[in-house]
C-alpha cells in the first residue's frame, strides 16, 4: 500500500476509534517496514498493532506477541 495512503488510512480509523481497522494497518505498516528491513520501525509498528489488539480482544493480539517477542521486543504473553 501507498505510504501516504497507508497514513491517510490510519489517521481516518483512530479518528473514529475503529479497532480492528488500526490493528490491521499498523500490521500492514509493520510487514512493509520488515519488508525493507527496518527492524526498528517494523517493531514500532507491530507494537501499536499489539496495544491495539489487546484493547479490541482480537485475536491477532497473540502472533503479534509472538512477532514482537522474535525480535526481542516483548516478552511472551499466554493468550
Amino acid at each position: 500500500m501507498d505510504r501516504n495512503v497507508l497514513e491517510t488510512a490510519l489517521l481516518q480509523a483512530h479518528e473514529k476509534h475503529e479497532l480492528d481497522e488500526l490493528v490491521r494497518l499498523y500490521t500492514l505498516a509493520g510487514d512493509e517496514a520488515e519488508k525493507s528491513q527496518d527492524v526498528d520501525a517494523a517493531c514500532f509498528f507491530l507494537t501499536h498493532a499489539f496495544v491495539f489488539a489487546l484493547e479490541a480482544g482480537a485475536p491477532q493480539a497473540n502472533p503479534l506477541n509472538k512477532r514482537l517477542t522474535d525480535y526481542g521486543r516483548a516478552i511472551r504473553l499466554e493468550f
